[in-house]
């Protein structure tokens, strides 16, 4: 009857530390903090390839996916408007340019013999009449002549080199050709032309727009034939080379990390591939991104911040969109 008695008691108690152990283990689970697990997005530069002049795509040489090189022609802009501006640039530099030469190559030699012949013609009437003059002069002194006769010899003197004397001045302007102000003018309306030919020049290359990186094509807006304004985006192009994650993380959370420090995450589009990321960027968020405290007491207005990662080594098919897991909880302090 006592041995039975100490078996009941026995297995009382083998029952009653069993209990505990399971409730042991319960209350571990449950108080036991859950892990921290945090997701970021990997992402990369993209650029968007636009031109300044408005026009209708002509032609799409590459479609979404490809890979570019930097230089690469991408596309084709027909713009009729630049191409009758051209034409207008270069008469404008053609007029500008030929009104230069005829004032850096002077008067024409017709023009110069002309008013050499007039010089001479007017100098022998000088001539002539400073010799009438003279002898008018020694008749009227004596007496010989009127008063009045006199004057209208000297009149006609005096009319006479002042005539000689304009045409002294046109034969020396043909001689001397334009004056250096009328000189500056025209050169500086030729230049004023050439300006013009560059600047249309310039947006005729803009019809023709290339790659300014080396990437892969990863977004193809107008279709050909569509019009295009000043600065539509035409292309996105990814730069896959420059690639980083990032992910938005509580404040309270970044004592586990510090910028330079390595952290480690797997790729689950790459079938859980483990991956090395070195922080290079901590920057906090805007207001819309601070999480509000409910309780008067106790808590606080806990803020978001962006941080950036880098992969150490070049990961092959590692592609922007995809996501990083980062078990926060067990990151070093």
């Amino acid at each position: 009857m006592r041995t039975k008695e100490n078996k009941t008691l026995v297995m009382s108690f083998v029952i009653l530390i069993s209990f505990i152990a399971i409730i042991g283990i319960i209350g571990y689970f449950i108080l036991s903090p859950s892990e921290l697990i945090l997701q970021g997005e990997v992402e990369a530069t993209e650029v968007r390839v636009s031109g300044k002049v408005p026009g209708r795509v002509l032609k799409l040489l590459y479609k979404e996916g490809d890979k570019v090189n930097q230089g690469d022609t991408l596309v084709w802009i027909d713009a009729p408007e630049v191409l009758a501006k051209e034409d207008q640039a270069a008469a404008a530099e053609s007029a500008a340019q030929a009104i230069s030469d005829k004032a850096k190559n002077g008067t024409r030699k017709e023009t110069i013999q002309g008013a050499y012949e007039q010089y001479n013609r007017a100098k022998a009437a000088a001539d002539y009449a400073t010799k009438s003059y003279n002898r008018m002069k020694n008749l009227y002194s004596k007496g010989v002549i009127a008063a009045q006769k006199f004057d209208e010899v000297e009149a006609q003197y005096k009319a006479a080199i002042a005539q000689e004397k304009a045409a002294k001045s046109q034969y020396d302007m043909a001689m001397n050709g334009a004056q250096n102000e009328d000189k500056l003018a025209a050169m500086a309306q030729v230049n004023r032309a050439k300006g013009a030919v560059k600047e249309v020049n310039s947006y005729l290359k803009e019809t023709r727009l290339v790659s300014p990186i080396n990437g892969e094509i990863s977004e193809v807006f107008p279709k050909v034939g569509e019009l295009v304004g000043t600065g539509s985006p035409i292309m996105s192009i990814v730069d896959l080379n420059d690639i980083w994650v990032t992910f938005n993380v509580r404040e309270e959370l970044l004592s586990k990390i510090k910028m330079g420090d390595i952290i480690e995450g797997k790729v689950p589009a790459l079938g859980d591939k483990k991956v090395k990321l070195k922080i290079t960027y901590i920057k906090v968020l805007g207001s819309y991104a601070t999480w509000k405290a409910t309780k008067l007491t106790d808590e606080y207005d806990t803020k978001t911040f962006e941080v950036k990662a880098v992969p150490i080594e070049k990961i092959s098919d590692f592609r922007p969109g995809m996501s990083v897991i980062v078990n926060w909880t067990r990151l070093k302090k």
